[in-house]
């Protein structure tokens, strides 16, 4: 037997002010029946039948629940991709304490925000890897973020175009671009949350971003860095800088442009994460507007709540009380 709610102070205020109301009203029979020689004592049974079915009430109140039953549950849901830059650039420290260490804080509340959206974790620096595939299990999500860093990755610069075709590639078949979907498979709406400094130096973007535009996919992305940029310190806690083909410190900027673009081919919107400016919580209001399209029924155990029982109990003796009455007092 579990109970939907504990009793609390407002539950225990109530039942002293029913004691204290019903003391006072037997105290002032009983005084109003001794002139006359009588006691009142024929109130007590009606005390009695009264404490049941105020108890009675109370049990239906807190939510008497036994037993486990199976619930069908409509859910109007989306996929959302999370595309994390790892290349070295993300160790920078011009986003305090790095730019890889801020965006992983940000995106760990992003995931809490959507508990009822599948997400999916995809990490790239030259090439992309699936980290997480589309869930519902948040803290699986949460320990795949937390362990989040640029050795995961082959060394090598940044290229967009990886992680966008892996998206492509899983885009559930009514929101792929080839062709209709299979009878009985719902449409899924898809939002890509692209985090990453700006900085592609790869092949041609423009192709895949038609076709991902196509698909109906929204990217949002978030631009993680400043234009001031910073110096890219050396992996593994060692001392010194990463250096370029020169042989001179090299400097990693926030490059906006790029991203900007990818955002408005695809409906999504582009923010910025900066040692000035945190635009997280406006990618989270973005990401809530994005409805979904897909309702699907999901089946949930809950504990069957049996207010029922104690309710009609407790009605029923309301009626027993109010049709028997007692003369407390006779001429």
């Amino acid at each position: 037997m579990n109970w939907a709610y504990l009793p609390g102070w407002p539950e225990a205020a109530a039942a002293l002010i029913f004691f204290i109301f019903y003391l006072g009203y037997a105290l002032r029979t009983r005084r109003l029946a001794a002139p006359l020689g009588q006691h009142g004592g024929r109130l007590g049974w009606k005390l009695a039948l009264r404490l049941l079915y105020g108890g009675l009430l109370g049990a239906a109140l807190l939510g008497p629940a036994y037993g486990l039953t199976q619930h069908p549950v409509r859910t109007a849901g989306k996929d959302v991709w999370l595309l994390v830059d790892l290349s070295r650039s993300m160790n920078a420290p011009d986003v305090a304490p790095s730019r890889l260490q801020k965006l992983k804080a940000e995106l760990a509340n992003l995931v809490r925000r959507f508990p009822a959206d599948r997400l999916g974790l995809i990490v790239f620096a030259g090439e992309a890897y699936v980290q997480c595939p589309l869930t519902y299990d948040q803290d699986a999500l949460q320990l795949f973020l937390s362990t989040l860093q640029t050795s995961l990755v082959p060394a090598g610069t940044t290229d967009l175009v990886p992680p966008l075709k892996l998206v492509l590639a899983r885009l559930t078949p009514a929101a792929a671009p080839a062709g209709p979907a299979p009878a009985g498979v719902p449409p899924r709406a898809t939002a890509v949350v692209l985090a990453t400094d700006g900085e592609d130096f790869g092949e041609n973007l423009e192709p895949t971003v038609r076709i991902l535009a196509r698909s109906g996919a929204r990217v949002f992305t978030m631009g993680v860095g400043t234009t001031e940029g910073s110096r890219i310190p050396l992996a593994d806690g060692r001392p010194g800088y990463v250096r370029d083909a020169r042989g001179r410190d090299a400097v990693t900027r926030l490059v906006p442009a790029p991203l900007r673009r990818l955002a408005e081919q695809t409906g999504g919107q582009y923010f910025e994460l900066t040692d000035q400016r945190n635009e997280f919580p406006l990618l989270l209001t973005a990401l809530n507007q994005v409805e979904g399209q897909a309702q699907q029924v999901r089946t949930v155990a809950v504990a069957d709540n049996r207010y029922r029982y104690p309710l009609a109990l407790a009605l029923l003796l309301i009626g027993l009380d109010i049709l028997l009455t007692v003369k407390v007092i006779r001429p």
